[in-house]
C-alpha cells in the first residue's frame, strides 16, 4: 500500500469508543502518522456487555488485521431462534450455518463488548502512530478553525489544540453534534422511544450445571423470547463462559429523565418479566444483585449534516441506532473505514472538507436506512397483537422474516457490503461533486 499524499495530516479524534478507536486504526493503516485520540475516561476498562460481530464488521476488522482478537473469545452463531415468552415454543428459527459464512465470507460472532474495544486499541497501539490521551475533557469547539479546547482532569486549565481534521466520535450524547447543530440554529432534540432496556449477564459457574441451562452456554444459538411490548435477546459470549441477555420493555421511568443509564433494580426486572417461561426465570434469578444495568432507549431523527468545515461526526454522534438489528458498532466502524479511505485520497489540506463531504455522501444513506430499519423492527416486534405477530412468524420464508435482525433480506443489504471498496469506487465521482 502506498502512503497517503499527506501523511503528516494532524488528525484529532474525540472519543475512544468503537467509532473513535476505529477511525484512529483506519487512518494508521492508511499510513497517517500524526493521530491523537482524546478521551474523558481515566482508563479504558472492561465495561459493557455482549455485542455482535456480523460479517460487514468482520470484513473491516479482518482488513485491519485485528479480527482474530475478537474471534479468539467469540462464539460463532449457527442458529437464531425466536420463541414465545410464556410457552418457550419456537416461533421461527434461522440456520446461520447453512449460508452465513458461505454467502458473506464470515460467520456471525458474538463477543463481549470489551473484546472489540481491545482489538481496536491493540491495532492502534501496534501501529506506533496513535497517541491516546485519557482523562481529558473537551470544553469548547472552534469549527471555523478546526480547533478544540481541552483540559486535563476536572481541574486542569483548558488549552486550545489545533488540528487539520477533527473527528468527533463522542457518542449518543455528543456535545460536538449539539454545538454543530446550534451553529445552524437547530436544537439537538432527543426522542424517548418509551422503551428501556436491561443489560444483564450470567456466568456459567453460577448455574450449578443445571441441565436445563447448560445448553445456553455450550451451544451456538441465539434466543429472542418475545411477548407483548417486551423481549429478551440472549446468546453466549467469552467462549461460552457468559450468557449475555439484553431486554427491551416499556420505560417505567426507573432511569431518571436527565440520565441515560443507571444501576437497575433486580426486583423490578423480575416483575417486568414475571410471565416469561421457567427457563428465563431461572436465568434472571441468577443475575447477581447490583449487576442489573438499565438504560433508556432514545433516538435522534437523522440529522441533515455531519460535517462542519474540517470536522465530521462519527458513529452514535451522527446516527444513534436502536439495538434491534445489531448494527450500532458495525456502522460506527464502517464510518471509520470510510474516513480512512477518503482522507488518504486527497493531495492537499485544502481538500479535507471535500473529503469529509464524500464520507457523508457515502455513509449517510446506509446509516439512515439502518436507523429506520432498527426502529421499524422494534415497533413490529413489540405489537400488542400477539396472534398476528406469531402467525407472521409461522409463515416466515427463508428469505423474509418478521424479525428483521434474522431476515435474509436484511442480511443481504448489510453483510454483502464492503465499505472500503464502495468508498474507493465512488470517491472520484463524489469528490468532483463536493463543494
Amino acid at each position: 500500500m502506498s502512503p497517503p499524499a499527506l501523511p503528516n495530516l494532524r488528525i484529532h479524534i474525540i472519543g475512544a469508543g468503537m467509532g473513535g478507536m476505529g477511525t484512529a486504526l483506519s487512518c494508521a493503516k492508511k499510513g497517517f502518522t500524526d493521530i491523537h485520540v482524546w478521551e474523558a475516561a481515566p482508563a479504558l476498562g472492561e465495561v459493557g456487555a455482549g455485542i455482535n460481530i456480523p460479517p460487514n464488521l468482520a470484513r473491516v476488522l479482518d482488513n485491519w488485521g485485528v479480527l482474530q482478537y475478537c474471534n479468539g473469545e467469540g462464539v460463532a452463531m449457527t442458529k437464531a431462534n425466536v420463541l414465545d415468552c410464556a410457552t418457550d415454543e419456537i416461533l421461527t428459527s434461522v440456520s446461520y450455518d447453512t449460508y452465513m459464512e458461505q454467502e458473506y465470507g464470515y460467520p456471525f460472532v458474538t463477543v463481549h463488548r470489551a473484546a472489540l474495544q481491545r482489538a481496536l486499541i491493540k491495532g492502534a497501539e501496534d501501529s506506533g502512530v496513535v497517541k491516546l490521551h485519557l482523562g481529558n475533557f473537551i470544553t469548547d469547539y472552534d469549527f471555523d478553525n478546526t480547533k478544540f479546547k481541552v483540559k486535563q482532569g476536572e481541574s486542569g486549565e483548558p488549552e486550545w489544540v489545533q488540528a487539520d481534521v477533527l473527528i468527533c466520535a463522542d457518542g449518543v450524547k455528543s456535545k460536538a453534534r449539539e454545538a454543530m447543530m446550534a451553529r445552524k440554529g437547530v436544537q439537538d432534540d432527543v426522542e424517548d422511544t418509551g422503551q428501556a432496556a436491561y443489560r444483564i449477564m450470567v456466568r456459567r459457574s453460577a448455574i450449578n450445571e443445571d441441565p436445563e441451562l447448560v445448553p445456553f452456554f455450550t451451544g451456538t444459538e441465539s434466543y429472542r423470547w418475545i411477548g407483548e411490548k417486551r423481549h429478551i435477546i440472549a446468546y453466549p459470549i467469552e467462549n461460552g463462559d457468559l450468557f449475555n441477555m439484553s431486554t427491551t420493555q416499556p420505560d417505567r421511568h426507573f432511569v431518571q429523565a436527565d440520565t441515560w443509564t443507571a444501576v437497575g433494580s433486580k426486583d423490578e426486572m423480575l416483575k417486568t418479566f414475571h410471565d416469561f417461561c421457567p427457563r428465563v426465570q431461572k436465568l434472571l434469578n441468577l443475575v447477581p444483585e447490583g449487576e442489573v444495568l438499565e438504560w433508556k432507549l432514545r433516538i435522534h431523527e437523522p440529522i441533515a449534516q455531519w460535517v462542519d468545515n474540517n470536522t465530521a461526526l462519527v458513529g452514535d454522534a451522527s446516527h444513534p441506532t436502536l439495538p434491534h438489528i445489531a448494527q450500532g458498532a458495525a456502522q460506527a466502524v464502517e464510518d471509520a473505514a470510510a474516513l480512512g479511505v477518503v482522507l488518504a485520497r486527497i493531495t492537499k489540506k485544502e481538500d479535507v472538507h471535500k473529503a469529509l463531504e464524500v464520507y457523508q455522501a457515502i455513509r449517510k444513506p446506509r446509516t439512515d436506512w439502518a436507523v429506520r430499519t432498527a426502529s421499524a423492527n422494534s415497533k413490529g416486534l413489540h405489537t400488542q397483537d400477539k396472534d398476528s405477530r406469531n402467525a407472521a412468524f409461522a409463515t416466515a420464508s427463508d428469505g423474509s422474516n418478521p424479525d428483521k435482525m434474522i431476515s435474509r433480506e436484511t442480511h443481504d443489504t448489510l453483510f454483502m457490503y464492503d465499505v472500503q471498496k464502495e468508498t474507493e469506487n465512488a470517491f472520484d465521482e463524489l469528490f468532483a461533486k463536493a463543494i
